[in-house]
């Protein structure tokens, strides 16, 4: 997610492992590869991938995750078939889509 526009400019949904976070990085655009520095949690699997220029892992009390981090919750808030068990969940398509 871009810090400054809150675009999303890449995005893998998948499992949590070293290959998911290789697509993860694979599916930003060049530019953002090439000049961008990536904010991240401490799981280790970003440390191996992105480029030590490129990255840095950040605690919560940075509030550089904190976008993302609210992106992801309401995204699994939205769509329970993303997780096991969801905030909120509605089974009519209707409630879906008009939020």
């Amino acid at each position: 997610m871009d810090a400054d526009t809150r675009e999303i400019v890449g995005l893998y949904i998948g499992e949590l492992s070293r290959s998911a976070a290789k697509k993860l990085w694979k599916s930003l655009p060049a530019i953002y590869r090439q000049c961008t520095v990536c904010y991240t949690d401490f799981w280790e699997a970003y440390k191996e991938v992105l480029p030590s220029k490129r990255h840095q892992s950040v605690g919560k009390e940075t509030g550089k995750t904190s976008y993302i981090e609210r992106f992801n919750n309401t995204l699994r808030q939205r769509v329970g078939l993303l997780v096991r068990k969801t905030l909120s969940f509605s089974k009519k398509l209707e409630n879906h889509i008009l939020q």
